[in-house]
């Protein structure tokens, strides 16, 4: 990737020989004749490194090294002196800058300067990258079929640069399954860019994304870098996709198209290489014969499609997803560690879960904060949005006739009661108003002492 270097110095020989040199080296050369010129430079070009003279009229390279790491803290300024004394070194240094050398230049040692300070650039933003993906959980849990499928995607799409749209209800973990995408990427280096549609208004919509220059508009004091700018050679996030207008969406299928825009207020043209990832938990193809989605750029993100299960067609997920809560509130000091029944967990199971993971995620929490003591069981659990929504078990559907359909049912029922009453045999018949010792035949016959055999009972 070429990188651009601005030479700040109000003599023209000076630099006419600094570009010709770091031309030759493969760099992209920006120049300012002074200080004031420099500043609107380092606005329009993001130059990746600043070869500042100290020495200048009007405005000197100390106050624009000050000005520099005001609005561009991590930018490498390497100052140049004619009269370098220490004095003035140390200053700079405090400032920020990153090295000082002094006229007639060494080329040589010009060239390893800036080699250094952009290769140290580099190290902080790939430490920034990491600590954010450190603080961003991409783990999708769950042994469920339809998890085996959706890991099965992913992992088949996300080495390629294809654009993915990912549909699903909301709570299903749309925008895990985006940063999973990007992590297993080649761009896994470069930035993930999340943009909520939903949350920005109509009216901002273009600036965040595209954009502005300063005086664009009331309020843009200053020029700011939009999400696609910010995602180059790295992959944007669209979330709620389809909460965009129509005009935005035709803006937004041009620059996808083309892979440019302009900044708002802005007649230059930047150029952009960014993956995209699209979310949305409308169903886009109803939204076209509606008339409120674009079918062309509904046909643009769909390069690959990937549907998130909802958490009711993968209830066998939810002791691993509980786990995983488990453990994340009980490293919060004040909650402590808990543990959850096996009861309490076929309990959630019949719940139909409308919000899906989140809703659960929020209710362990809710258990871990209000139940007293580390166990959390049946009793423990209220009331889930009313009573808990039971479910007939897929299994009975798969049997044949109704002598088999009506034993399964038995045996689930049994099953499900003695883990209530933590595999008492006396306690589960009188809970379910039967002889101790018919209880007894049916555990038997079904094959259940086994698995009360396997908790002690």
């Amino acid at each position: 990737m070429e990188r651009t270097v601005l030479v700040v110095d109000d003599e023209a020989q000076i630099r006419k020989s600094l570009k010709g040199v770091l031309s030759d080296e493969g760099y992209r050369v920006v120049m300012a004749e002074d200080g004031p010129n420099a500043l609107s430079v380092v606005e329009e070009e993001s130059p990746d490194i600043v070869l500042l003279d100290i020495w200048m009229p009007d405005m000197d390279g100390i106050q624009v090294l000050k000005k520099i790491k005001e609005d561009h803290p991590s930018l490498p300024v390497v100052m140049i002196s004619g009269h370098g004394n220490i004095e003035t070194a140390v200053t700079a240094t405090k400032l920020g800058a990153f090295d000082f050398i002094e006229k007639p230049l060494s080329l040589e040692k010009i060239l390893v300067i800036i080699n250094n300070a952009l290769n140290l650039k580099d190290l902080a933003e790939e430490n920034l990258i990491l600590r954010l993906k450190a603080k961003k959980r991409v783990r999708l849990t769950g042994n469920s079929k339809p998890m085996a499928e959706l890991l099965a995607q992913i992992e088949r799409v996300a080495p390629t640069d294809a654009w993915v749209l990912v549909m699903g209800e909301n709570g299903t973990g749309k925008e895990l399954v985006s940063r999973a995408i990007h992590s297993l990427s080649n761009r896994a280096e470069k930035p993930l860019i999340e943009v909520n549609c939903a949350a920005i208004p109509e009216e901002l919509i273009e600036s965040e994304l595209f954009g502005h220059e300063k005086g664009a508009f009331t309020g843009a004091n200053q020029r700011r870098r939009g999400k696609f700018d910010l995602a180059n050679h790295g992959t944007l996030f669209l979330d709620e996709i389809g909460d965009m207008s129509l005009k935005t969406q035709a803006k937004i299928l041009r620059i996808l198209q083309e892979q440019k825009f302009d900044r708002v207020g802005g007649a230059k043209t930047i150029f952009v290489d960014v993956r995209v990832i699209a979310a949305s938990n409308k169903n886009l193809e109803e939204e076209i014969e509606k008339g409120t989605f674009r079918e062309d750029l509904y046909y643009r993100l769909k390069v690959v499609p990937i549907h998130v299960p909802p958490l009711r067609e993968r209830l066998e997920d939810i002791p691993p997803l509980v786990e995983d809560f488990l453990a994340e509130f009980g490293d919060k000091e004040w909650l402590g560690k808990k543990y959850v029944t096996d009861a309490a967990i076929e309990r959630l199971k019949q719940h139909h879960w409308p919000g899906n993971v989140r809703e659960l995620k929020n209710f362990v929490e809710r258990l871990v904060i209000m139940t007293p003591g580390e166990k959390i069981d049946v009793q423990n659990i209220p009331e889930i949005d009313g009573q808990p929504q039971r479910q007939v078990p897929e299994m009975l559907f798969v049997e044949k006739g109704l002598k088999e359909a009506r034993t399964a049912f038995e045996r689930e029922f049994i099953q499900r009661k003695l883990m209530e009453n933590g595999w008492n045999i006396s306690q589960t018949a009188e809970a379910i108003g039967v002889e101790r010792s018919h209880l007894h035949r049916k555990i038997k016959s079904l094959g259940l002492d086994a698995e009360g055999a396997k908790r002690g009972k």
